[in-house]
């Protein structure tokens, strides 16, 4: 499959940039890919983000458990007596 890729500039301080040559080589790839694969798994990961927070705002508001069952009333969890 081909990829519609872009070239950019980075600029980065020089320590930095020393670390990234050493970590992308220990990765056994390229600087670029790297910095690639960083950005595109920043880029996955505030769009599964997105989507559950876009799935937890359309639920019902209130109090749900997830099997569905209706939650205790006020006078079943404030039973003295069944405590007794």
């Amino acid at each position: 499959m081909t990829r519609n890729k872009k070239n950019v500039t980075v600029t980065l301080e020089r320590e930095v940039a020393k670390w990234a040559r050493i970590e992308a080589a220990r990765r056994g790839m390229s600087v670029s890919q790297m910095l690639g694969h960083i950005l595109e798994n920043e880029m996955k990961g505030q769009s599964a983000y997105d989507l559950a927070k876009d799935r937890f705002f359309a639920q019902v508001p209130g109090l749900h458990r997830a099997d569905g069952r209706p939650l205790p009333t006020r006078e079943q969890v404030h039973d003295r007596d069944g405590l007794r």
